[in-house]
């Protein structure tokens, strides 16, 4: 596949690197929508996601544009270039809420190059970041977004759960070292997953505040919205996405459309039925 590799600069003078794939030459008629952002999931890259490469030919064959974006919480560790020198960034030191200055410098991007109707995709954490980015900072030329399996990031929620001795124990090393005047300080987790995380960041992404909880902020979203999640995550995933679908049903009207879509047979990353999840979301652009 031939891909632009481009790069754009945020804001807080952070660089991000991307891959840019021109749509099939069709009518603007085609697709609500001329480029799609792509945001991967956390610790996730442009360049190894086989989830976003999946959804690429249906859209592509809409005559949408596709961009595969990092975001500075790209891969576990990194060191970001910044108008500044080097910076500490990937998912051990990124807090969510900057995500603002990462889709907004891409949708700009995007503007630039002549995609005056952009959509947003998102998977897990990055369905978070483009929910979240549309809340707190929306873009005019934003004119839909792709929620893929957000989970929900609740510490009540997460306090109640089946985890809730490692969630706990997490909180409290986080807590420890915040207490302490070290929030930079790296910590090993093993809530919701093995990680290593800023402890800081830790507290802003999972503590009490619930920051980033979806339920909170996603019927504020001023333009249409689909979220889309997989039957078996919803069955085996415990609290953080248990019964979501409805939950997200059962929001007080906003501004903007929201829909969702719960596709057969698929888990988190959709293994064996990403086409299907592909289809799902051309559907929709269309």
């Amino acid at each position: 596949m031939i891909v632009d590799l481009v790069r754009t600069t945020t804001a807080d003078s952070l660089r991000l690197d991307g891959a840019f794939i021109a749509g099939h030459d069709l009518p603007s008629v085609a697709s609500t929508v001329d480029a799609l952002l792509c945001l991967p999931g956390v610790g996730g890259n442009f360049y190894a996601s086989s989830l976003l490469e999946r959804i690429l030919p249906p859209v592509l064959e809409l005559g949408v544009s596709v961009l595969w974006a990092n975001t500075r919480g790209h891969d576990g560790l990194s060191m970001a270039s910044t108008g500044t020198g080097p910076r500490k960034q990937g998912a051990a030191y990124e807090i969510v809420d900057e995500c603002r200055y990462d889709v907004r410098a891409w949708v700009d991007f995007l503007v630039e190059r002549g995609c005056r109707r952009v959509g947003i995709f998102g998977h897990s954490l990055g369905a978070i970041k483009a929910v979240y980015s549309q809340v707190h900072d929306p873009h005019d030329a934003v004119e839909c977004v792709i929620a893929a399996s957000p989970p929900r990031l609740s510490c009540a929620a997460f306090q109640q759960s089946e985890q809730s001795s490692l969630f706990r124990e997490a909180l409290a090393s986080a807590e420890q070292s915040v207490a302490a005047g070290a929030p930079d300080d790296l910590i090993s987790v093993r809530f919701p997953f093995p990680l290593l995380i800023r402890a800081g960041g830790y507290i802003d992404k999972y503590g009490p505040a619930e920051r980033y909880n979806i339920l909170r902020f996603a019927n504020r979203v001023p333009s249409r919205l689909l979220f889309t999640y997989g039957e078996r995550e919803l069955d085996e995933g415990g609290i953080a996405f248990a019964g979501l679908p409805d939950a997200i049903g059962s929001l007080s009207p906003g501004p903007g459309q929201i829909d969702v879509s719960v596709i057969a047979g698929a888990d988190h990353f959709y293994a064996g039925v990403q086409e299907q999840l592909a289809e799902a979301v051309a559907t929709w652009l269309a």
